[in-house]
């Protein structure tokens, strides 16, 4: 792919490199920026390929980063890395348009799985795709959908639980029957798709 360009921003030397070279390895082409501000100084609505963020950095962090392309005009897909993932970070990326986000250390394929769905999904969900995660809600049960409805407000299990006045692990088991019932691999892909059908 000639667009094929990753914007690889993180403010650790030794992970740029790393990276860097893992993704010239797979094929794509790579530019290196060593903060989110070092970023938007080259960028332009016209920047082609996918952005690679680490979530954590000095001046302005990941989210913010997300919001100010937002602001500019950037349609850029953005990949979201963090070492310090919770669920609340998670939904906040995802909901300021995010489109994975993966915890540090991650395997390889992980990351370049993330990079070729991000470019390959560019224009974002096609309307069959919302058609079908709209049928996937409506097969929830209610304590399913609340269960849903708690994570998706960035709570973790033992918060959700609380709330409704159930055990950790009863959250736990509805949670795994919501990812199951949605089709979704991961908390990021869950929450994507639900935000998709909004």
């Amino acid at each position: 792919m000639p667009d094929a360009v990753v914007h690889l921003i993180d403010d650790d030397e030794d992970v740029r490199r790393a990276l860097s070279f893992l993704l010239g390895t797979a094929g794509f082409a790579v530019k290196v920026y060593e903060s989110a501000v070092q970023f938007l100084d080259k960028c332009a609505p016209s920047l082609s390929g996918c952005v690679v963020s680490d979530v954590r950095m000095p001046d302005m962090d990941g989210l913010q980063l997300l919001r100010r392309l937002k602001e500019i005009g950037v349609t850029l897909p953005v990949v979201i890395m963090t070492g310090h993932a919770d669920v609340a970070l998670a939904v906040e990326a995802m909901k300021i348009g995010a489109v994975d986000f993966i915890e540090k250390p991650f395997a390889d394929e992980v990351l370049l799985d993330a990079i070729r769905s991000a470019m390959s999904r560019q224009a974002g969900w096609r309307a069959g795709d919302v058609d079908q995660i709209r049928t996937r809600l409506a097969s929830l049960t209610s304590r399913e959908r609340e269960v849903l409805d708690g994570l998706l407000a960035g709570h973790p299990n033992k918060t959700i639980a609380f709330d409704l006045g159930l055990s950790p692990r009863t959250v736990e088991i509805h949670r795994a029957n919501v990812m199951t019932k949605m089709g979704a691999s991961s908390l990021p892909e869950l929450v994507r798709m639900t935000l998709s059908a909004d």
